[in-house]
């Protein structure tokens, strides 16, 4: 099949392919993702173990040690250091290139859940990919109503319960973290002179008040045809809960009868707050602190908007109630607008620019027209790509469109330059269109597939450079490409329709006097370049210094 040759006789079909990419590939771009930078994740992951009070070499010999002896039989670990901290424990894994961290995120879990005795006092760890997508893309501050005295860490139950649960429900949305606040809890203030003089220590007091702070299965009742579970629940649930356990009872010889101690003979019992584990401060008042991080392929510029809705409404409904009010610190979405508004603003410059230097040279409006096609059809139609592959439109993406701006008409250029000539010398517009195309197809395939060939290494390289520059590669292969298709078959049917008369026949007084001295550069400009070539191949010790030199600023 000649698909020049099919591409002159339908023409009609040519313009439907068009429109169709075109439309493709405006529809694609509204389902593309939008944000700052590609999504970059690293081989990484990391693990948290927090034990309050823990001296380091407590939590290296009870929690660091453990974990390390579980996780380093892992497929494809590559390093692993560990650090122990007083009161925290952290181990960062690192993978061999290439891994799969879904699968060696699954692995890790799991030999963790090989550690048995923690301490009491330790949390569970706690584990993290190390990805591009951590980053938070908006921070808040919760500040206080003028006239409201209480410690604003005092409001981490309120944020945790109402503000971080709204902040979530916002689509996209993966998790919020908040910083600064303390939880409720109750508080027991012992009086070392009644517990001398009951005989009682700090320790039987934890942990009687620990075994009693518990609820615990009785197992199954059978009765008839039902069957009933039985369970104690003993939690904790008020003061006077806390004030009646019972520390020590023993029995009168005398009298027969049973004395009791209880947690409210030896102290007192209250609700307290812990403390804050960080000290916010915003123009000088406290404050609590939240970040919210979205979930991988989601677009920022609707979370972002989810986000915004809902903290209106927060402030709107729900914290006047409190005295209380949010304030938006950061939003990662105006750094995306400025510089996705910068980037396409260079396109279109760009583009235009290279319309009005092919209109100077060409002198021929249609003939500019016809070149100027290529440029909408193979960027829009990279869209279309863009988003079967899962990329995102970010600054790099659009920066490689930016580049490719001026290299998709080089093709068509070539293209076109040669159907001209072609009619210059006397051939009908079809043969001109026809032979044009043909004749120059090769070297235009051969072209544009060496500059596709040169990021190939790009698209499959696994580290984080790749990760980073995949989606410029992207951009320009698939504009590059695209434009080698409207160079073999849109070029010809145009020029086949529209270009009805050669440059001559066309040429009115403005574009001869235009054209006047762009042949005078361009025919100066072509006897320079031959005469340096001629020289330089005559003289073999000039070829091997400009050789020398073309290859040694190379390598600057």
């Amino acid at each position: 099949m000649d698909l020049i040759k099919s591409s002159i006789d339908r023409p009609v079909a040519i313009i439907a392919a068009v429109l169709m990419v075109l439309m493709f590939g405006l529809v694609a771009l509204d389902t593309i993702p939008i944000q700052l930078t590609p999504d970059v994740r690293k081989p990484i992951i990391s693990l948290r173990t927090y034990w309050p009070g823990a001296a380091p070499a407590e939590v290296e010999r009870e929690i660091t040690n453990r974990q390390e002896d579980v996780l380093k039989g892992l497929e494809g670990l590559d390093q692993m250091t560990s650090r122990s901290e007083d009161g925290r424990s952290s181990i960062t894994l690192e993978f061999n290139v290439g891994q799969n961290m879904d699968k060696a995120l699954l692995l890790v879990a799991n030999r963790l859940d090989r550690v048995g005795g923690y301490p009491d006092e330790a949390d569970e760890p706690t584990i993290r990919t190390s990805s591009s997508d951590d980053n938070p893309i908006t921070w808040i501050v919760l500040r206080r109503m003028d006239g409201v005295e209480a410690p604003i860490h005092h409001f981490g139950d309120f944020v945790e319960d109402i503000i971080k649960d709204s902040l979530e429900r916002v689509e996209g949305v993966s998790s919020v973290n908040v910083y600064g606040g303390s939880k409720r809890e109750m508080v027991v203030v012992v009086d070392p002179n009644s517990m001398a003089r009951y005989g009682l220590t700090v320790t039987q007091v934890v942990n009687t008040l620990r075994s009693a702070n518990a609820s615990v299965s009785a197992g199954d009742v059978d009765e008839g045809k039902r069957r009933y579970v039985v369970r104690t629940e003993g939690e904790f649930t008020t003061l006077n809960d806390v004030r009646g356990v019972v520390l020590r009872s023993e029995v009168d010889p005398q009298t027969g009868r049973i004395a009791r101690v209880t947690v409210g003979d030896i102290g007192k019992v209250s609700f307290g707050y812990k403390s804050p584990t960080a000290h916010i401060r915003f123009l000088g008042e406290p404050a609590l602190a939240i970040n919210a991080v979205r979930e991988t392929g989601s677009n920022v510029i609707e979370v972002m908007d989810g986000i915004r809705e809902t903290l209106k409404e927060l402030n709107e409904n729900i914290l006047p109630d409190a005295q209380l009010f949010l304030t938006q610190v950061y939003d990662e979405t105006v750094y995306i607008d400025s510089s996705i508004k910068l980037v396409r603003q260079n396109i279109f410059v760009g583009g235009g620019l290279a319309a009005i230097i092919l209109l100077l040279f060409l002198r021929s409006g249609r003939a500019t027209l016809v070149i100027s096609l290529a440029i909408p059809v193979s960027v829009i139609g990279a869209f279309v790509a863009m988003s079967v592959l899962g990329r995102s439109l970010n600054v790099i993406s659009l920066a490689g469109i930016a580049f490719a701006v001026g290299m998709v008409v080089d093709a068509a250029i070539v293209v076109l330059e040669n159907i001209f000539r072609l009619r210059e010398q006397g051939l009908s517009k079809r043969d001109a269109a026809y032979l044009g195309a043909k004749q120059v197809w090769g070297a235009v395939f051969v072209s544009a597939l060496t500059t596709v060939l040169v990021f190939i290494p790009i698209l499959i390289m696994e580290l984080e450079v790749g990760q980073l520059f995949r989606d410029i590669a992207v951009a320009i292969s698939v504009s590059v490409f695209l434009s080698l298709i409207v160079a073999i078959t849109v070029i010809p049917a145009l020029s086949n329709r529209l270009l009805t008369k050669t440059a001559k026949e066309t040429a009115g007084p403005i574009s001869t006097l235009i054209g006047v001295p762009l042949v005078a550069f361009g025919n100066f400009f072509v006897t320079l370049i031959v005469g340096i070539t001629t020289r330089v191949i005559r003289n073999r010790l000039l070829s091997i210094l400009v050789v020398s030199i073309l290859c040694g600023s190379g390598g600057l």
